[in-house]
């Protein structure tokens, strides 16, 4: 055997044993293959500042419902504790703008909150704001509807049978319905003093 063919031989054998790394061993950094550099991702929102609370004093949100459809609200709901739900924040945005609460829903990152949710299932004790989106159901149809609702008038109680005919009330009523129905005040007065000196005569 030469001398080439024993040195191929050995550095075949060498190449096939697992190559061993002493423990103090540094490698030299040029010989590290290149990399681009890697950058983190910005944070969708700055780390809140923890705020220091006095002792027995409830943590609180300031909460903005806000609605750039039609219509257009932007509600600020200042000192809201966490224990509020969002039925209670539908109730008193109802309360402000005369939209039935039926009609309302919010929205929290873009999806529906349910009535029986609280502020704190959503959002962390750190956060001192949080917004909410308005969603109208019917939209501005229904803020004109809530506003042309009249309340029906009451009518005072004047009794029942004959006690209804003994009640200034009740011929005053009459006067005047007799009078819108005939368009003539006189003749309105002349047939209602005819019905009140029958019934008075019949007595």
């Amino acid at each position: 055997m030469t001398e080439l063919s024993f040195a191929k031989s050995f550095l075949t054998t060498l190449d096939s044993r697992p190559t061993k790394i002493t423990a103090d061993h540094v490698e030299d950094p040029k010989n590290y293959p290149a990399h681009s550099a890697y950058i983190l991702p910005k944070m969708s929102r700055p780390l809140a500042k923890k705020i220091k609370l006095t002792p027995g004093a409830e943590h609180s949100l300031t909460i903005t419902l806000k609605s750039l459809r039609n219509p257009p609200l932007d509600v600020t709901l200042p000192a809201q504790a966490l224990s509020t739900s969002i039925l209670t924040l539908k109730e008193t945005l109802s309360a402000q703008t005369s939209i039935p609460v039926a009609k309302i829903r919010l929205l929290f990152n873009k999806k529906p909150a349910a009535d029986s949710k609280v502020l704190k299932d959503l959002v962390g004790e750190e956060d001192t704001k949080v917004e909410f989106g308005v969603m109208i159901i019917g939209g501005a149809a229904a803020l004109k509807k809530s506003e042309s609702e009249e309340v029906e008038p009451k009518v005072a109680h004047m009794g029942e049978g004959k006690e209804v005919l003994k009640s200034e009330e009740f011929w005053a009523d009459l006067k005047g319905f007799l009078t819108q129905r005939l368009k003539d005040e006189v003749e309105g007065e002349r047939v209602w003093g005819v019905f009140k000196k029958a019934v008075e005569s019949g007595k």
